[in-house]
């Protein structure tokens, strides 16, 4: 049976392949941190990462986890309503809330699991949701698993939302979403105006923080934070995975009520095991070193700009960035494979994105900064760049 879906597959791949597009997987042979060594053996610096803060291979988070697994054990083998609920993951949940300003948290194994899980229980064929056309790919498949009804607005568009906001007063319950940054560009949703017509229609809002929280905000509180709108929003989603550690777990954090009915109702939170307790406790113990110093984001936001501004200097042709990700426009997918390919032996491991993971013609390499790189290692990337790019003819 399997023979011609087989012969399928094999063409398929072949013709990825001959297109220069298929994605190859680097091995890394070391921790996660600004430089890293790869399975040839070779030492290169890391631009790819969604390390933000530079804490995934942070002494403080390494000793949290290993004393919790003297503790609590190495995971948890259940589900949080039958018996996978410890003190430490509410202790996590509380500090997330405490972080955001919000009333209550959920935890779930990643923050895909809690776009995933956040739409179908709240919301039914009588509500709409209205959702930014570049939000990311576990937002669409959450609202595709719920049967309210869809309305999609150009990336930041006010214009198109308030339309799209007026077409749903025709719905009972009417929730905005939209990412916090977007992950592919690196710009950051317009908040003020958003919460601004969700006032005037009588519309919830919810922000996928993932790649803001940590990052965006003078204290990386995220873009409640960046437009003074801290514990305003009805419903925040995020990760671990990132900017808090870089290891996993996703959560979702707003109304008390909101998160009530995803403990009762959240699938991928009533059938997925609790994440494991020393996971949970490098959390507790990241939430509390963000309390004690705002040093991380100032580095990050100081590196950034330094990034950002020399690149452009170079003639690069940069996207719009208020966060960490500077897209570098090559629009060629077949030569944005081919540079990041260039720049590896070069010592710099980036990655190119093209169709489907960003639209047609638009191509690029997503270079995200960290505060764990230094100006030389930022310094060695810009020359790399610039080297590369002159011989490829994307810069003069």
């Amino acid at each position: 049976m399997y023979k011609d879906f087989q012969a399928f597959l094999q063409n398929e791949l072949k013709n990825i392949e001959e297109a220069g597009l298929y994605k190859h997987e680097r091995v890394i042979t070391s921790p996660q941190s600004a430089q890293i060594k790869v399975s040839t053996g070779k030492d290169v610096l890391n631009f790819c990462a969604n390390n933000y803060l530079g804490l995934a291979d942070n002494k403080e988070l390494i000793q949290a986890a290993k004393d919790a697994l003297d503790t609590h054990g190495y995971g948890m083998s259940s589900v949080r309503f039958i018996c996978g609920t410890g003190d430490l993951h509410k202790k996590l949940e509380a500090k997330i809330a405490e972080f955001f300003g919000t009333e209550d948290t959920i935890l779930y194994a990643a923050c895909f699991d809690a776009n995933g899980g956040v739409f179908e229980p709240l919301l039914t064929a009588e509500d709409a949701i209205i959702s930014d056309a570049l939000n990311h790919a576990s937002i669409i498949d959450g609202v595709r698993l719920c049967k309210a009804q869809r309305y999609r607005y150009a990336n930041a568009n006010m214009e198109e939302l308030e339309n799209c906001l007026k077409l749903a007063q025709a719905q009972r319950h009417r929730l905005i979403v939209t990412d916090g940054v977007f992950s592919m560009d690196g710009n950051v949703c317009p908040l003020d105006k958003i919460y601004e017509l969700a006032e005037k229609y009588n519309a919830m809002v919810m922000v996928d923080e993932s790649h803001s929280a940590g990052v965006v905000g003078k204290t990386g509180r995220g873009v409640t934070e960046r437009y003074n709108l801290r514990g305003k929003i009805e419903i925040l989603t995020g990760t671990l995975g990132k900017a808090f550690g870089g290891a996993v777990g996703g959560f979702t954090t707003g109304k008390k009520e909101i998160i009530a009915m995803l403990r009762q109702r959240s699938r991928p939170y009533l059938f997925s095991n609790s994440i494991p307790p020393m996971i949970a406790a490098a959390g507790c113990r990241m939430f509390d070193m963000m309390a004690e110093t705002n040093e991380l984001q100032d580095k990050l936001h100081s590196n950034t700009d330094y990034f950002v501004a020399k690149m452009k200097e170079a003639g690069f042709d940069i996207k719009p960035t208020e966060s960490a990700i500077c897209a570098v426009m090559l629009y060629d997918a077949k030569l944005s494979q081919d540079m990041a390919a260039r720049l590896l032996e070069e010592g710099i491991y980036v990655t190119g994105f093209y169709y489907p993971v960003v639209p047609k013609n638009e191509a690029r390499i997503r270079v995200q900064v960290s505060a764990a790189h230094e100006k030389e290692h930022l310094d060695r990337c810009i020359a790399a760049f610039t080297k590369i790019g002159k011989e490829l003819g994307v810069i003069k």
